[in-house]
C-alpha cells in the first residue's frame, strides 16, 4: 500500500508531493529503502527547482547502495546545469568507486561544455581507478568537439599506463578528422614508442579514415618488420582499388619472405578478380 500511495503522488501537484518525497527521502530504516528507490524517481519526474539537491543529497547520505546509484542516474536525465554541477561534485567528493563511474557516465549524457570538462579533469586524475579514467577517455571520445581532441593528444605523452594510452589511441579514432589522423601516424611512427603501442596507432589511423593513399606511402617510411606486417593488415582492412594494388604489390617484389606471405594471405581472402589474377600470376612464375 505504501509504495501505491506513492504512486499516486505522480498524479499530485508537485508543490504538495515534494514536501511528502523528501520526508520519505530523509528516512533511513531498512523498511523505507524500497520507498527510498521509488522516491528518487519520483523527484526526477518533477523538473522543479532543487531537484538536483535532492538527489544529490540521496547520493552523498542515504545509507542504500541502490538508492544512491539511483539517485546519480536521474541526475543524469535532470538536463541543467546544476545537475552537472551535482555530479561534477561527485566525482570530486565520492569515495565510492561504483558511485564515481556512474557520475562518468550521467555526465557523458550531457553536451554541455561544462560536462566535457568535468570529465576531462576527472580523465587527468591519477588517484582514481584505472578503469574508472578509462571511461571517462572513451566517453570523450564519443563527443566530438575541438577541446575534447586537443585534451586527448596532449593526455597521451602524460600517461603511464598502457591501456589508459590505448584507450586514448581507440578514442581519437572514434572522432575522425583530419587532424587526429594525422596525430595517429606520428605516434606509429615515433620509434621511442613501443612497438605495440605504434601498431595500435597505426590500426586506429586505418580505421579512422586516414586516406589509402597516407597509408601505402607510409610503407617506404618504415624499416620495422612488425609495423610493415601492421601495415600489411591494415590494407587488408580497406576496401579501396589502391589498398589491393599495395597488397599485391608486396605478394610480387617485397624482399621479405613473410611479408610476401601475409600479403597473400589477405588476397587470398578477397574476393577480387585482380587477387586472384595476382595469386595465378605468382603461381605460374618460373
Amino acid at each position: 500500500m505504501k509504495v501505491a500511495a506513492l504512486n499516486a503522488l505522480q498524479r499530485m501537484d508537485a508543490a504538495r508531493a515534494r514536501p511528502i518525497l523528501r520526508r520519505v527521502l530523509a528516512r533511513r530504516d531498512a523498511a523505507s529503502t524500497c520507498l527510498r528507490r521509488k522516491a528518487v524517481f519520483l523527484v526526477a519526474q518533477q523538473h522543479e527547482p532543487g531537484t538536483e539537491d535532492i538527489l544529490l543529497e540521496s547520493v552523498r547520505s542515504d545509507p542504500d547502495p541502490e538508492v544512491r546509484r539511483h539517485a546519480v542516474f536521474w541526475l543524469s536525465q535532470v538536463g541543467t546545469d546544476r545537475a552537472v554541477t551535482a555530479l561534477d561534485s561527485i566525482l570530486r567528493f565520492s569515495q565510492d568507486t561504483e558511485i564515481q563511474e556512474r557520475a562518468v557516465f550521467a555526465l557523458s549524457q550531457h553536451e554541455s561544455p561544462r560536462a566535457q570538462q568535468a570529465l576531462r579533469k576527472y580523465a587527468e586524475r591519477t588517484e582514481v581507478p584505472e578503469s574508472s579514467r578509462e571511461r571517462a577517455i572513451f566517453w570523450l571520445g564519443q563527443h566530438e568537439t575541438p577541446e575534447n581532441a586537443a585534451f586527448l593528444r596532449s593526455l597521451y605523452g602524460r600517461l603511464t599506463k598502457e591501456e589508459l594510452k590505448k584507450k586514448v589511441l581507440f578514442s581519437l579514432s572514434q572522432m575522425g578528422g583530419e587532424e587526429n589522423g594525422r596525430w595517429l601516424l606520428t605516434i606509429a611512427r615515433d620509434t621511442s614508442e613501443r612497438i605495440e603501442m605504434r601498431k595500435q596507432a597505426l590500426f586506429w589511423a586505418g580505421q579512422g579514415g586516414v586516406s589509402i593513399e597516407e597509408l601505402t606511402r607510409l610503407y617506404a617510411g618504415v624499416s620495422d618488420e612488425e609495423m610493415r606486417k601492421q601495415l600489411v593488415f591494415v590494407y587488408s582492412q580497406r576496401n579501396e582499388p589502391a589498398a589491393l594494388d599495395k597488397l599485391i604489390e608486396i605478394a610480387k617484389r617485397d624482399p621479405s619472405p613473410e611479408l610476401r606471405k601475409r600479403a597473400l594471405f589477405w588476397l587470398g581472402q578477397s574476393d577480387q578478380a585482380r587477387a586472384v589474377q595476382a595469386i595465378q600470376d605468382i603461381l605460374e612464375q618460373p
